[in-house]
């Protein structure tokens, strides 16, 4: 009798692969190696698969270079907002790059409701610190920000999508 596995989620790392049909074996012939990382960006078969799986910790060095080898710049924020350590509370997640209407209505939106409240940030920022009574308005205004980064993520990645020429 076979063996029996449990089937676990696939990673991104292997959708992303998958969506063009690939096999491992045909993904890593042509994985380029990433000039910011010389000599560690090779991945072959054997070490792809570890990655899909989970089962060794993925590098930066490996998502750059499947993000340029699947034409998928979005796996690099993917690990940054859920695999660094750092990116998981400095990384805004870009959640919807495909609709440039969408993201540039929301930009719009947002800059107009920070604008509004950059006279209350310059008030509470005024004596370099926040006092007890305003933080909460504090809260919100950074809140804004921190979604106009995402906002701004976004855009970024859908600009480097059209150049790539990824609809």
């Amino acid at each position: 009798m076979g063996k029996t596995t449990k089937k676990s989620k696939k990673s991104v790392y292997r959708l992303a692969r998958e969506e063009l049909n690939l096999s491992r074996a045909a993904a890593t012939k042509f994985m380029p190696d990433d000039e910011n990382f010389p000599g560690m960006s090779y991945i072959d078969e054997h070490r792809l698969v570890k990655l899909e799986n989970g089962t060794t910790s993925i590098q930066p060095a490996d998502v750059v270079v499947m993000a340029k080898r699947y034409n998928k710049p979005e796996l690099r924020n993917y690990y940054c907002c859920n695999d660094c350590p750092i990116g998981k509370i400095d990384t805004p997640e870009v959640i919807n790059a495909d609709n440039i209407h969408q993201i540039l209505v929301n930009m719009a939106v947002s800059l107009k409701n920070v604008n509004h409240k950059k006279i209350r940030l310059m008030e509470i920022l005024e004596d370099g610190k926040v006092d007890p009574g305003e933080t909460e308005d504090y809260e919100k205004i950074y809140g804004e920000l921190e979604h106009i980064s995402a906002i701004i993520e976004a855009l970024q990645l859908w600009c480097e999508r059209m150049k790539l020429g990824i609809k």
